[in-house]
């Protein structure tokens, strides 16, 4: 990046319950760079529209980080990308070999957490009843749990903090936050690497709170 140690603000759309755009703000703590950002809170739904998020993400979602050179770009990957290149310390996102493909692998697992659960809220909570699926519920459900399984048995979470494990503690942190199927009960090795991860400057400066605030739900699903 051109502008790596040039302290330029920057702008971060975000949302003080969105598990992306908490995990950008944790990137940006860890990187050491939170104090270049500016950041905005805006609600999103896609029940509910925001235009100023549709001016600058089509998708209408946050986080969106406002660039001096790209102008907005949004995913939460990218953000910490674009950010990674804007500190001069040890890259958050290796560049190559094996900790790289660990640490991406570890980010798709947690963003896969964050996915699921947010499809499993709308089947339990925030759909109108009459339109709720529950073999889809359940479906999430399992997605949930087995990637627990599968941290708790076989990712390594070790080692120097990078965008796998800023991905997988803001994820946590969230399914906690919202009263989501429990990751502690019977994985140890998971709610150890968790409550120490939380006790992190980054994450104790920057905790979930709010509700989403939907707009009306259709009464019915078209086509």
């Amino acid at each position: 990046m051109t502008n790596q140690s040039s302290g330029e603000r920057l702008t971060l759309y975000s949302q003080s319950h969105s598990p992306y755009a908490h995990k950008t703000i944790v990137f940006a703590h860890e990187a050491g760079i939170a104090g270049q950002l500016d950041i905005i809170d805006h609600e999103t739904s896609p029940t509910n529209r925001n235009p100023a998020v549709f001016a600058v993400n089509p998708l209408g979602k946050v986080p969106v980080l406002i660039t001096p050179e790209a102008g907005a770009i949004f995913d939460s990957l990218v953000i910490c990308d674009y950010l990674d290149g804007l500190h001069s310390g040890p890259k958050l996102i290796p560049t190559n070999g094996a900790k790289r493909w660990q640490a991406l692998r570890l980010h798709a697992v947690a963003q896969g957490l964050c996915d699921a659960g947010i499809a499993l809220r709308w089947e339990t909570l925030r759909r109108p009843e009459a339109l709720r699926y529950p073999p889809l519920q359940e479906g999430q459900t399992a997605k949930l749990v087995e990637s627990y399984d599968l941290l708790e048995r076989q990712e390594p979470l070790d080692g120097p903090v990078d965008i796998g494990q800023i991905g997988l503690a803001t994820a946590l942190a969230w399914l906690e936050f919202r009263a989501l199927p429990d990751f502690r009960t019977k994985r140890p090795r998971l709610t150890r690497w968790y409550e120490e991860f939380s006790q992190r400057p980054s994450m104790r400066a920057t905790a979930y709170h709010g509700e989403t605030q939907d707009g009306p739900a259709p009464a019915a699903i078209a086509g």
